[in-house]
């Protein structure tokens, strides 16, 4: 560049000029997204979330599956066929808007309609993914039971033979979207090893209480799933996987969904400070114009574009076909923890009103410490990536 060119000007909403590595196609499709929420989500999760419920669940999914957002890098089957990419950045504008709503389409695309899609037989996947896809069929995905949660081999869910059918008995919990699912993918061991299961939720034994009293996730849908003897025929098994590296590799697709997402949470957090910054009097001027508030955002500001950039080198990575289970462990770990340090910075800086449901930053603060739990805790991410840098397992 010669000393004559000049400059595109500092945008602090993107002060790494991080757009500039984005196709058209990746601005339409975060558009879209970053429209949808602010129009159907934004002037309602507050009260969603004081509330505890996520009334309109229903509505929001097909609205969701409407503009391609279930499942969208999956492809056919009504599927959008997405770049990883422009998943990523569409996790990013809904966990902006709330983590409720980015779990209720990973749950819906990175779980279970993965998991149908890419251990499913041909008759599962054109009897599911295309209801699943609109909107018409919400899914859940049933892996963590009361006692297991970073331990799956220990699930005491059990799938037994009986004639030409399966018998499952057992329980999950932490379920987003079960009491609403149409469809459950169900982890159980057999006496070959773990398997999955297409479990429709009107089947007899099945139900799905709602969890209450969260503190966090409040707009959105948790429940318990009680097996009780539900019969299934033989073609519910999904056919094509056998152990645990069937339910982890559904796990691995949605934490990648996560880095993005987490990163949104911040963002929005971040975005309210810096406009109370510079609005805020104390002492005859804006507080923003005060060295230690500056020095906030500017932390803030250099964690939260840290995690974007990462979170886009790991994109372009998973299209490429070159995501290893470790580098979506390095995205996860590093953006959920420095997404939650954001939002509570951004907290100090709006004082007594950060507390308030009027700002976002508490409602994304309490949210991110369930976003912080699951699809694998801190220590087990950081033990995943101890084994890869020492070849030495500490997990026992």
């Amino acid at each position: 560049m010669s000393a004559s060119a000049k400059l595109p000007p500092f945008d602090p909403a993107d002060p790494l000029g991080v757009d500039d590595l984005l196709e058209p196609e990746d601005l339409a499709v975060r558009d879209t997204v970053r429209g949808w929420a602010a129009d159907r989500v934004l002037p309602y999760v507050a009260e969603w979330y004081e509330k505890g419920e996520l009334p309109v669940i229903r509505e929001l999914a097909r609205e969701l599956g409407s503009i391609g957002a279930l499942g969208m890098s999956l492809t056919g089957y009504g599927c959008a066929g997405a770049s990883a990419v422009q998943y990523g950045l569409a996790c990013l504008e809904l966990e902006a808007a709330d983590s409720g709503i980015r779990s209720l389409v990973s749950v819906q695309g990175s779980l279970a309609m993965y998991a149908i899609h890419r251990y499913g037989s041909e008759e599962q996947k054109t009897e599911w993914l295309p209801r699943m896809a609109s909107g018409e069929v919400i899914g859940c995905f049933g892996l963590t039971e009361p006692d297991h949660g970073s331990d799956p081999a220990g699930m005491r869910t059990f799938a037994k033979r009986d004639g030409e059918d399966w018998v499952l008995s057992g329980r999950k919990m932490w379920i987003t979207n079960g009491s609403v699912a149409g469809v459950a993918i169900v982890w159980a061991r057999t006496e070959d090893g773990v398997r999955g299961f297409v479990v429709p939720t009107d089947r007899p034994g099945f139900s799905a209480p709602e969890i209450k009293h969260k503190w966090s996730l409040r707009a959105s849908v948790t429940s318990e799933l009680v097996l009780d003897d539900v019969r299934l025929p033989a073609d519910a098994v999904l056919p094509e996987v056998t152990g645990l590296r069937g339910p982890l590799g559904c796990l691995s697709h949605a934490r990648y969904g996560i880095v993005w997402g987490a990163m949104g949470a911040a963002r929005s957090s971040f975005e309210a400070a810096l406009d109370y910054a510079r609005t805020r009097e104390q002492f005859g001027r804006p507080i923003g114009g005060f060295q230690l508030t500056q020095a906030k955002l500017a932390d803030m500001a250099v964690e939260l574009h840290k995690g974007i950039l990462l979170a886009h080198h790991l994109g372009r990575r998973m299209d490429a076909g070159r995501l290893r289970p470790e580098q979506v462990s390095f995205g996860k770990l590093n953006n959920v923890r420095e997404a939650i340090e954001i939002c509570r910075t951004a907290r100090t800086i709006l004082g007594a009103n950060g507390i308030s449901l009027e700002y976002p930053v508490m409602r994304h603060a309490t949210n991110l410490e369930s976003v912080l739990t699951y699809e694998g805790t801190v220590e087990m991410h950081q033990l995943v990536l101890g084994k890869a840098l020492t070849g030495l397992d500490a997990f026992r």
